[in-house]
């Protein structure tokens, strides 16, 4: 891990180093709840709760802070690295097996309930047990012990002399998420900016808007999941804070009544509508039976060419569909058939959506997309449908416009000469969002203090 390829590539170490602290100053930013933690096997010194050897947990499961990440920066560049050797040292005599226990009591320890478990294994050594045939067992019994629990094993194996190869001994030992395809694997990463792109993929879970039926007939159909493949990152909402205590404060809302000033339970108040001057008065399930259209499904109507899809059919972006095997065995065969007839004949499907209970149904198109592989097996685009909404006919309108009136020549003339003294050599880092900025400041402000906002 300490060893360069060539003079000009990091070592694989400072590589994974660089990683971790970007990935603990972007959670202080964005996600600051989540729990991270740092642990390294193969040391001479060892460092955990647990009687395990060769193991050393520098952080245990806890928010990222300013404090962690200037703790990785002790063990940065060449300085860092002899730092590394003389206080926690190397050691070839460690167990892999006893490392992902490690990290599964990490998991253990925290009291609160978790959304999703991952363990991120980094290392340029395909095969450490090559010569102890009892420490592969036991590694390979704790990646079985690890699925089971629903804790995920990603390897973000870096490039080595000779190539890295998987199938001496990680192609059993790693399990991926149930949206990740095993068939599918990354070559070694020999550049921070390759590892930083496969740990971005992976740092969020991939969910589902909402998971429907597709009815292809009356009595067949599968079940699919809704994705969004790009979303708007948005800025969190404000907490309010209670002056004394620096506690959010949590907002409570009660109904009085008017005449006597008695509170009000939820079943003491009712929804009316006027109609013709009479006031009609609706409970509570009428109101919601309203709102109710059709249970949350896919219907298909029908095939239409591809070509009938036109640009100023756009009204809002698109979504992706894909099967879920988990819900309905054989979805995934299925849908696989027909996204294959889809794109032979060239035709998409025509569908009634109703994403969830209380949602108008929309006209939709299921437009067939074919898998897409880069020249390193990543795969650029997934196979499935994106899901483009048909506008209805009142959508779609006719805006007139207003009659345009030609500038003279004086006019053209004096347009030149603004736009020219407005020209200014461009430059991204001289233009920034004013909104973000702020934010960014009093959330590093926060959690590190204005000593480190420059550091970090």
């Amino acid at each position: 891990m300490f060893d360069s390829l060539s003079d000009e590539d990091l070592p694989p170490f400072e590589i994974a180093l660089q990683c971790i602290r970007s990935v603990y100053t972007s959670k202080i930013i964005s996600s600051d709840r989540d729990l991270l933690s740092v642990v390294f096997f193969g040391t001479r010194e060892s460092k955990n709760s647990d009687p395990f050897k060769q193991i050393h947990v520098l952080h245990n499961l806890d928010t990222p802070g300013a404090k962690r990440v200037l703790d990785l920066d002790k063990y940065r560049e060449e300085k860092g690295r002899s730092f590394f050797s003389d206080t926690i040292g190397h050691s070839l005599d460690y167990s892999l097996g006893e490392a992902l226990w490690q990290c599964s009591n990490l998991f253990s320890n925290v009291k609160m309930k978790l959304s999703h478990k991952r363990i991120m294994l980094f290392t340029n050594e395909d095969d450490p047990h090559s010569i102890d045939s009892a420490k592969t067992t036991q590694a390979r019994a704790k990646a079985r012990d690890l699925r089971e629990t629903g804790i995920f094993l990603d390897l973000l194996h870096l490039e080595k002399l000779g190539g890295f190869k998987l199938s001496l001994f990680y192609r059993d030992i790693v399990n991926t998420d149930e949206d990740e395809d095993l068939g599918v694997q990354h070559t070694a990463s020999r550049k921070l900016d390759d590892l930083m792109r496969r740990v971005r993929a992976k740092e969020s879970k991939k969910r589902a808007l909402c998971r429907l039926s597709l009815k292809l007939d009356n009595d067949v159909s599968l079940t699919v999941g809704v994705y969004n493949l790009l979303q708007k990152a948005m800025k969190p909402p404000p907490v309010k804070l209670y002056r004394e205590s620096n506690e959010p404060v949590k907002t409570k809302t009660r109904s009085f009544n008017r005449e006597n000033g008695s509170l009000l339970l939820p079943s003491d108040t009712k929804k009316s509508q006027t109609y013709g001057n009479r006031q009609i008065v609706l409970e509570k399930e009428e109101t919601e039976e309203l709102k109710r259209f059709d249970d949350p499904s896919l219907v298909l109507i029908g095939f239409k060419p591809i070509t009938f899809l036109k640009n100023y059919h756009f009204i809002r972006p698109a979504q992706f569909v894909y099967p879920e095997e988990s819900l309905v065995s054989g979805s995934s065969t299925l849908f696989h058939a027909l996204l294959i007839k889809c794109l032979e004949k060239q035709v998409m499907a025509i569908c009634r959506c109703t994403p969830r209970r209380n949602t108008p149904p929309r006209f939709v198109a299921l437009v067939p997309q074919k898998e897409k592989l880069d020249e390193d097996n990543i795969q650029i685009k997934p196979p499935g449908f994106n899901l483009i909404f048909i506008p209805f006919a009142d959508d779609i309108r006719k805006i007139g416009g207003t009659e345009k009136v030609p500038a003279g020549d004086e006019q053209v003339d004096k347009m030149k000469e603004i736009v020219h003294k407005l020209r200014f050599k461009y430059r991204l880092v001289i233009i920034c969002c004013y909104f973000c900025i702020t934010h960014l400041c009093k959330t590093c402000c926060q959690f590190t203090g204005m000593g480190l906002l420059k550091h970090i």
